[in-house]
């Protein structure tokens, strides 16, 4: 792993959270030059709410597959439930087999992280995962693959991606990636370090694909900001708990529930919260705040063991956040 290999380089990761766009925190940052393109948004492209707009993605089928998978877990009075597994990791045939057990064993979404050597916004474990699976042979192609063994198995399953700039827009528009991805089965895609400011070539891509674009806000982003995020992100909006980078923390910050209602008052899609969450407990915390889903990916890696191939154990970890759920 590249940048962030070490606690040190995860932390300077975390610290860069808003000159990197990955929550929409500094407009105009983000993906530039040599990620997206450069190629700035068209002026006067905030986009609709739910059913989308001239810009957006949320009027998708892939938005319409995840508000489903959110309505029937609040029509039931719970919050969505959203694991997170590494593609290919520790091995291909392996990271089919923890992907299928974390759906069975109560997931509503499931969020599939493509490996990349340069993961920003990511914390040791899932550096450490995410370095595993490369080494392994992972590939985009390989990850592709993935997801549409995981949607042909499990196709009631919303499966969303989670991805950098690099990854599926390189110099382009993310056009093919885009179609590779929708016609795998995947419903959205997170590109972790891409803004709305610079998101508007790749929305179009994916609206053509059927694709929903999922943004990111954090703490750090301004009221004004995060409203316009919430506007522009397809299917869910995705709410980064705390500053910093992903990992399994022992506790939410305390300021979290009334940052997941300012949120959520802002928001006209469902919110999921991420980033931190690892514990029955925080769900609960969530729930009672409000969140519409919760995101869970470093202790899930975590409960695979060291190996990463203690397929039960995640399952048994899954069961267990899918209980504080409500319902």
């Amino acid at each position: 792993m590249s940048r962030a290999s070490d606690g040190k380089g995860a932390r300077e990761a975390g610290a860069g959270q808003a000159r990197s766009g990955l929550a929409g925190a500094t407009p105009g940052a983000g993906a530039g030059p040599g990620r997206s393109g450069g190629r700035p948004a068209a002026a006067g492209t905030a986009g609709g709410g739910r059913g989308g707009g001239a810009a957006g993605t949320d009027g998708t089928a892939g938005a319409r597959r995840i508000h489903a998978a959110f309505d029937t877990a609040r029509a039931e009075g719970r919050v969505a439930l959203i694991p997170y597994v590494v593609a290919g990791y520790p091995d291909a045939e392996t990271s089919l087999a923890v992907a299928l057990a974390a759906i069975d064993a109560g997931a509503d979404l499931l969020e599939v992280g493509l490996p990349y050597s340069d993961p920003l916004a990511d914390g040791a474990t899932l550096q450490r995962a995410s370095t595993a699976a490369l080494r392994a042979g992972a590939t985009l192609d390989a990850s592709v693959a993935l997801i549409g063994a995981i949607a042909a198995a499990r196709p009631g399953i919303p499966l969303v991606p989670m991805a950098y700039a690099n990854q599926v827009i390189g110099g382009g528009d993310g056009r093919t990636a885009a179609r590779r991805l929708a016609a795998a089965g995947a419903s959205g895609v997170i590109v972790a370090d891409l803004t709305p400011d610079e998101g508007t070539p790749f929305e179009a891509a994916a609206r053509d694909a059927g694709l929903a674009v999922v943004y990111l806000v954090a703490p750090t982003t301004a009221p004004a900001r995060r409203a316009e995020v919430a506007r522009r992100t397809g299917g869910f909006l995705y709410c980064v708990s705390l500053v910093g980078v992903t990992g399994a923390r022992s506790s939410l910050p305390r300021t979290v529930g009334r940052y997941v209602a300012d949120v959520k008052a802002a928001s006209p899609v469902p919110v999921g919260v991420g980033f931190g969450v690892s514990r029955p407990e925080h769900v609960t915390v969530l729930r009672r705040a409000g969140a519409d889903g919760v995101i869970v990916a470093s202790a899930l890696v975590d409960a695979l063991g060291p190996d990463g191939r203690d397929v039960a154990g995640l399952g048994r970890l899954v069961r267990e956040l899918r209980s504080a759920t409500g319902g």
